[in-house]
């Protein structure tokens, strides 16, 4: 009898000192939505925007990195493709000095390089998904316009194109009448987050039995956004505090999966970026 319960408290042991284990310390998110700042002209509506690297700009952006510094980040993730997906690290990282500021206004550089350089961080990681060459496109747009002209529903789409063109005027005035800040500020709200899904969602209508164009656009919009994220959470380290700079359209999707996502939680940029 004695021998029954010493094996069972020798069992119990390894199962008692498991409980007491602390979880591993959460991984800290900040989604930073941003602006095209070097006008690439690759998305489906692009707006016009003023030159940031004047002196104006630069103070303003200056200003911006030492607030988002507070948040103590740990390693910045942007929007680019990894040459090696073996460690996700940007190889671009490596070659930029505080002199590209004044020549290349991506925003990658301007926010995300900025950021770390001034951190002394080494992990700037590259986390992008983009189209590959014999593959579905991740964004087929093409498809839903052609519904849409063979179904006549053009005009539902036009006003949906008008109704974006509307949002992207008050994005070129507010980037030349506010700071950098300001206009990040106002891109990073929850609800400008939501907000920028429903074209997507409108989407959805777009289509009709076995022709479903916006419903398929739909599912490779996330699943893109799904290995983005996906990217970042074998590249994270428990503890870490990453500031993801990424435009502003993926904003919705980023946001979900930081707080849907055990071991992560989100963190506000507008916690940390300067009021106006």
């Amino acid at each position: 009898m004695l021998r029954l319960v010493a094996a069972l408290v020798a069992l119990a042991l390894p199962a008692a000192a498991m409980a007491q284990t602390p979880d591993p310390a959460p991984i800290e998110v900040m989604v930073l939505g941003t602006y095209h700042m070097g006008n690439p002209g690759q998305d489906l509506h692009n707006a016009r925007i003023d030159s940031v690297t004047t002196p104006a700009k630069q103070a303003e952006l200056e200003a911006v990195a030492e607030a988002l510094a507070r948040f103590r980040p740990t390693a910045v993730a942007i929007e680019r493709v990894a040459r090696d997906q073996s460690d996700m690290l940007d190889h671009r990282y490596r070659a930029f000095t505080s002199a590209d500021l004044l020549t290349d206004p991506d925003e990658r550089v301007q926010v995300g390089y900025r950021l770390a350089h001034r951190l002394g961080l080494q992990r700037v990681y590259a986390i992008d998904e983009q189209d590959r060459e014999g593959q579905p496109s991740w964004f087929p747009f093409e498809d839903v316009q052609a519904w849409a002209e063979a179904n006549g529903r053009s005009p539902a789409l036009g006003t949906m194109h008008e109704q974006v063109a509307t949002m992207i005027g008050e994005m070129e005035t507010r980037q030349r009448t506010d700071t950098v800040s300001g206009v990040l500020r106002w891109m990073n709200t929850p609800e400008s987050a939501a907000s920028g899904q429903t074209f997507y969602t409108a989407l959805l209508a777009f289509g009709a039995g076995d022709a479903q164009p916006g419903a398929i656009l739909n599912g490779r919009w996330y699943t893109r956004n799904a290995l983005i994220f996906a990217r970042l959470m074998q590249a994270a380290k428990p503890g870490d505090r990453i500031v993801i700079v990424y435009g502003a359209g993926h904003s919705y999707w980023l946001r979900q999966f930081v707080q849907t996502t055990p071991g992560f939680r989100l963190v506000e940029a507008n916690d940390y970026l300067p009021a106006a």
